[in-house]
């Protein structure tokens, strides 16, 4: 017997995980879920906890349900090597050649601002179409595609 997947949650190590998880919720449109119940504000919540506690995790989610939850928690160590996963964002899905690449220019110039920083574009070739990478405000990589 097979079983099914329910729900899936894509967890990502950092140093700030309110930080990273409010850049992610600006890149992907996502939300951040209401404050535990009994507090005003997720910096209440954080106060009420032990320091060892404070800032150990943020989450956030698809307004919508159909995409994955994020769930970011703080780790002790920095980021060394390339990502082994990292997520594709699809602004330039269905276009091709110039119109494709206006897409992924017009979404890196909107995630700049927000602390994104550009990597390299990855031209198209006899069998994909151009990539854009990119990383997070705390270097992960992620694709523009």
């Amino acid at each position: 017997m097979t079983a099914s997947v329910r729900q899936v949650q894509v967890a990502f190590d950092c140093a700030s995980p309110e930080r990273v998880a409010r850049f992610w919720c600006e890149v992907l449109g996502y939300v951040t879920p209401p404050p535990p119940e009994g507090f005003a504000s997720w910096d209440d919540f954080n106060q009420s906890l032990p320091p060892e506690r404070r800032d150990a995790w943020f989450a956030c989610s698809d307004p919508s349900g159909v995409g994955p939850r994020l769930y970011f928690q703080r780790v002790p160590e920095g980021k060394t090597v390339k990502n082994r996963l990292h997520l594709d964002v699809r602004v330039g899905t269905g276009l091709v050649g110039e119109e494709r690449l206006a897409a992924l220019e017009a979404e890196c110039a909107r995630l700049i601002p927000l602390g994104a920083v550009r990597v390299r574009l990855l031209p198209a070739d006899e069998e994909n179409e151009s990539v854009l990478v990119m990383q997070d405000v705390e270097g992960n990589e992620f694709c523009l595609g």
